[in-house]
Formats: C-alpha cells, structure tokens, sequence
C-alpha cells in the first residue's frame, strides 16, 4: 500500500497523530541538498511531486516510490498527507533533497499501519522533490533571445516550424525535435497543440528563443503522456521558432536599393538575370548565384520558376535589390527541395538584378551628340571607323576601343558585328556620339561570347570617326562614270592581249585616281584589288583574257564578287 493511500485511510479514521509524542515535538527537517537556483518554494495548497524511500531507524524500508515505479502527486497542507510530510515538504525547492524525521504523533501515531508499521514508530523519509504547481498557476515565459528585426509575430491559426527541447520541472528530458532532426511543424490555435503550448507561441518572432513552463493542466493533466510524461506534471520548454507564415499569406516585398532612373520595370515574358541570396527565416543559407558565380536566368510570369518568384520580380528595376519572402505555398509547399529546403519552409530571396529584356525588344538608341552640319550619314556597306565603350546593364566594363591603340573599324551590313551594333552605327554623321542598348537576341544570344555572359543586354558608348561610302553587296568596285567602250582594250595596256596582276592593279588604280570609279572600302585597298583580279581570272593561269572578263551585271551567278 502506497503511503499517500495509508494517510487517507488513517485521515478517514481520525487517528492521525494519536499517541506519545516521544522525543521528538516537530519533524526534523536536514536539507541535505539545495540546488543554487529556486524560483519557487513549496506553500500550502500547492500540488507536488516527489520521490521518497521511507526507512525505520534501523534502516529497514518500508515503502518506497522508486520501488513502485511511480512518483507521488498530492496537494500539500490541506491534511491529504500525514501531518509530518505535509511539515517536511513545506519550503522545498524543485530538485531539493531533504532527511525528515517524523516522530509518532505526526506519522501514524499509536495505531501504526497493520503489518507494515508499528504503532509509536520514528520514520525516516528521504525525499527528493520533483514538481510543484498551483491550480491558480499561469503559463511562465522567459525570452531567452529575440532578433532585432522582428516584422511578425504568431498569430492563431499561422502555421510554425519549430525546434524544442522538452524536460519535466526537474530537468528530466522527456522529447526533443534536434533528436529527430527536423523541425516540429504544426498550426498554432487550431487545437493540435496542448493548450500550453499553443498560447506560449503566440507573439514570437522568427528565430526567437523562449522558455515555456507549463503547468499540467495546461498540458497532459491527469494522465500524462506515455512513460515519459507523468501524471500532473509541469513541462519545460525550450523553444526555437525557425519560421511562420499563414496560409492565407502572399509574398512580401521589402525594397532594398531602387535606383534613381528606372525608365523601364520588367514585366510578365520579360527575361530577367539576377543575382541572389536564399535564406531560411532563421538565416540558413540554402543556395546562392553568387556562389556559382553566374547569374539566374529566367522568363517572369511563365512558371518557369516558383509562383512566389514569379511575383516578386514584377516591377523591378536593373539594378535593383530587393527582398522577396515567400510562403511555403508559394514556394515548395509540404515537400520541400532536396536536403537544404525542409517541407513548409518559409524562403527568402535577397535579389539584385542585372538586367532584363523581352524577346520584341528593339535596339535602343540614344543620341548623345550630332553635328549641326550632319548632311551623310552611314549606311549598309559603309566602311567605319569608331571608338566604343561596352558594358553590362550593372556597369561592369567588357571591353574598349580604347584600350587599343586603333579605333574599331568595319563594314556595316556584312555581318562581321553583331547585328544590334551594327544597326546602333547606322544613319550616324562623323563626329556624333551614340548610347545604344543591345538586348542579347540582337547580341551575343544566350551562349553569350568570351567576356560576354549568356543573355546579357549590352550597352555601348559609341563615336563616329570615320566614314566611306560602301558599294552594294557582292561588289568590289562601283564605276562613277560610263565604262570605256571596250572595257578590256582599257585595261590592256601594252595591247598584248592579256591582263596579268600588274596591269589590272594599275588600271584599277589609275581610274580610282581619275575619280571614274571606287573600291569596296577597308584597311587594304590592295587585297580587295587582289581579290577582283582573282574573281576574273577564271582559269588561274595568272592573267586575264577577254573571254574571262565580265561585268557583275552581265553575270547570272552571284556567288563570286567581281567587277
């Protein structure tokens, strides 16, 4: 019989604390160990939980609730113990260890307990307390650590992720979710918590910690919670909250840096490249570009990312930076992404874009100077002479004309540019400066080039120094004037019937010089009339004969650029 049921028994009979007193007038009381923090002590009315082992002086045990397996519970001072230990527990601190001595009259006086304790018997009690609370108890919460930036706190029905350590009012451990290695995951106010529970995670803020002492009756009560919770115990929590959101949640949006011009806010089938930072609520990183050192590239609006990204990159800027925080909904819901990404996680996005485009765009240009006497202008197969700076939308310098010691020069319409520039350079006069913006389908693409990310928008300083009147396509040579009559008569000098390289090169020049005619134009003038001796020398025999001389307009092949 437990002794908790021996002192109801002798209470119902009224004989608690008949007999000689003996010796002794009170319980002697050692408190043989008292730990160095006590937040509570024990006052009458209070429930309590301990463990005792109960000896005659001899040493010999007569009951023990270590050998029962099983705490006592009972509420102390109000006559449901024996006189002696309702004295003995008074004052006692969670985790004191305390010898009583009870004498007769304040244990089971003169009738003793049949069979298992004398009448008129000493006992010796050594206890050990483990719990206390009070009916009147609230829910005690400590904030042990709280961020600086805290935007939200919980509110019934959010939904938590949480980490926890569990241990009874003595410190015993009876749960933890590091064990588990996964956050405890659960609505807040819907009744899936113990109550407990439930009103200590209201008000927290992502990566607070707190400490949560509940009292049994707002937790397991009365029956506790398998073998490791017991009946009316306090519980001890220490709690990490790692996230919160609601279902009802959108994204929110802080706005890091916007820049002072924005002429442009990208929009549904824009193509955006940014850089980014993904966190958890509680600060893990789980992926970043950085680390990669390239950009994301993506289409906005088309799924092609999460919902949640989709939408927090509408309306931003190059060059901006902002804060994309996106629910679990939104993100990779119930399952999570791989090991870094934990179901119903809460992501944050710290993004800065480098640039955008749509596929539609055009070439964007800027005139930055013209000269009032701009009377030509270039034009496909123009030959130009140019300095440039080129550079990504963020300003991060590619290249530069220059840093060489000639200007650029080309061709315009013959495809050794990029067709973006190539359309910046035309209708340009000498001497007027240029802004164009190149979207990368009229770039580099999305392979990009060396130096030149995949899918980069360009932009180019651009200034005219040189222009020369190009010839059509396929033609090396244009005539100003009428040919002579008999073309190859002209041409054959010293009238021996044949053309070799010498007396071509000579003719050519002498009508260039004359102003009858004019060469395709580039850095060498020499290989291009190299280039039109060899188109007519057919059979290269080193000379051209009458038979092999043809006008371009006379010829219905067009593979060749001849005269």
């Amino acid at each position: 019989m437990s002794l908790l049921c021996l002192v109801l028994a002798l209470s119902l009979l009224g004989v608690r604390g008949l007999g000689d007193p003996g010796p002794l007038e009170d319980v002697v009381i050692d408190r043989y160990y008292i730990p160095k923090v006590c937040l509570r002590e024990v006052q009458m009315g209070d429930f309590v939980r301990y463990h005792y082992n109960g000896t005659f002086q001899d040493g010999t045990k007569f009951d023990s609730s270590y050998d029962r397996g099983a705490t006592v519970a009972g509420v102390a001072g109000v006559g449901r113990l024996i006189t002696g230990m309702d004295r003995g527990l008074q004052g006692m601190c969670v985790n004191e260890r305390r010898h009583l001595i009870v004498p007769p009259h304040l244990g089971y006086g003169s009738i003793g307990v049949a069979g298992l304790i004398p009448p008129d018997t000493t006992l010796y009690f050594d206890v050990i307390l483990l719990d206390i609370w009070n009916k009147e108890d609230k829910l005690q919460i400590t904030t042990v650590s709280k961020p600086q930036r805290c935007n939200r706190t919980v509110e019934n029905s959010d939904f938590v992720r949480y980490h926890y350590n569990g241990t009874l009012l003595d410190g015993t451990p009876f749960d933890s979710s590091y064990g588990k290695g996964s956050t405890y995951d659960t609505y807040v106010g819907s009744g899936w918590l113990i109550k407990g529970m439930d009103e200590g995670l209201l008000g927290m803020c992502a990566g607070e910690k707190r400490q949560i002492v509940i009292p049994p009756f707002l937790a397991y009560g009365e029956k506790g919670y398998g073998t490791v919770i017991p009946p009316q115990a306090s519980l001890v929590f220490d709690v990490l909250l790692v996230d919160l959101h609601n279902p009802k949640d959108g994204i929110s949006l802080e706005h890091l840096e916007v820049p002072a011009s924005c002429k442009r806010k990208a929009v549904t089938g824009d193509f955006v490249r940014y850089h980014y930072n993904g966190t958890l609520m509680d600060g893990t990183l789980f992926d970043s570009s950085y680390s990669r050192n390239h950009t994301y590239d993506t289409y906005i609006g088309k799924g092609y990312i999460i919902p949640g990204m989709d939408q927090g990159l509408q309306g931003v800027c190059i060059g901006e930076r902002r804060r994309v925080i996106i629910p679990p909904h939104l993100a990779y819901g119930e399952t999570g992404a791989g090991n870094k990404i934990p179901g119903s996680a809460v992501l944050i996005f710290d993004v800065h874009v480098i640039d955008f485009h749509n596929p539609t765009d055009p070439v964007e240009i800027q005139t930055i100077h013209r000269p009032a006497d701009c009377n030509v202008t270039t034009q496909d197969r123009d030959f130009v002479r140019y300095h440039y700076n080129c550079s990504l939308l963020d300003g991060t310098k590619l290249f530069s004309s220059h840093d060489y010691e000639s200007p650029q020069e080309a061709t315009l319409g013959t495809n050794k540019i990029i067709e973006g520039l190539n359309n910046g350079l035309l209708n340009m006069c000498v001497g007027e400066k240029r802004s164009v913006i190149v979207p990368p389908h009229l770039g580099h693409g999305e392979s990009g080039a060396r130096g030149v990310p995949g899918s980069a928008v360009l932009y180019f300083e651009l200034e005219l120094l040189h222009r020369e009147p190009g010839v059509p396509e396929g033609y090396l040579f244009v005539w100003h004037s009428d040919l002579p009559e008999n073309l190859f008569e002209a041409m054959d000098l010293n009238k021996d019937g044949e053309v070799p390289a010498e007396e071509f090169s000579e003719f050519i020049k002498a009508q260039i010089a004359e102003g009858k005619g004019r060469l395709m134009p580039g850095p060498d003038p020499e290989k291009v009339v190299n280039d039109m001796f060899q188109n007519q020398d057919r059979n290269k025999d080193g000379k051209i004969t009458a038979e092999e001389l043809k006008l371009k307009s006379d010829e219905d092949q067009v593979k060749h650029e001849e005269l």
